[in-house]
């Protein structure tokens, strides 16, 4: 396991947001009582026991159905930091493993408290596998829960794929339009009457 990353003096401005996806898992009984799980319908000649709408933080949609089972039951977020030699190796190794992860960043002081909160520390990185936490970088602890949560043993991302954007750890609300726009302003004062003028130019 490399030396834990401590988190440093933060004034970095934050990232972009990255938007959620959905995923769609139905669960079904065969006419010999087996089990399936399956992202579409059942045939007609199983029962439908139950349908889960699970949002993740990845889309799934064109994933194969082994990968989309397991980013929708065990969503991978990494926390990590610039100039974090160990981050960067964890984030290597998820995508050399085709798992599909999103990243938050700790750049700002209110970064470091939601780090704290979440974790229970600063070290850095801090990776969760679906409930299951991992304080710093260790490769053969990395690979066994991402192997434990489901995901393939081969890369089986879609060739198209792309990481989505990192986002802050503690992204700051925008600010609602309606709440600085100025309010009940009285009606513009009516456009001044010019006199009218004689022949020669000058007013009366």
């Amino acid at each position: 396991m490399q030396a834990p990353f401590k988190l440093a003096t933060l004034i970095v401005p934050l990232c972009l947001l990255a938007a959620t996806a959905q995923a769609q898992l139905y669960k079904s009984v065969g006419p010999d009582g087996k089990v399936t799980y399956s992202d579409t319908p059942p045939p007609a000649n199983q029962k439908l026991v139950e349908t889960k709408t699970i949002a993740t933080s990845q889309d799934v949609t064109n994933f194969p159905y082994e990968l989309k089972l397991a980013a929708s039951k065990n969503p991978v977020t990494i926390y990590t930091a610039a100039n974090c030699s160990p981050c960067n190796d964890g984030k290597n190794l998820l995508k050399s493993a085709g798992v599909p992860f999103a990243e938050k960043t700790v750049k700002t002081s209110a970064d470091a408290d939601k780090l704290k909160q979440v974790s229970g520390d600063d070290q850095l990185p801090f990776l969760t596998v679906g409930s299951k936490k991992l304080h710093g970088y260790d490769q053969a602890e990395w690979k066994s829960s991402i192997t434990a949560a489901g995901y393939p043993d081969s890369n089986r991302l879609p060739a198209n794929y792309v990481y989505p954007a990192p986002e802050s750890a503690a992204p700051k609300n925008k600010p609602d339009p309606s709440a600085t726009a100025p309010k009940n302003l009285p009606p513009p004062a009516p456009a001044p009457i010019k006199s009218p003028e004689n022949d020669n130019g000058f007013r009366f």
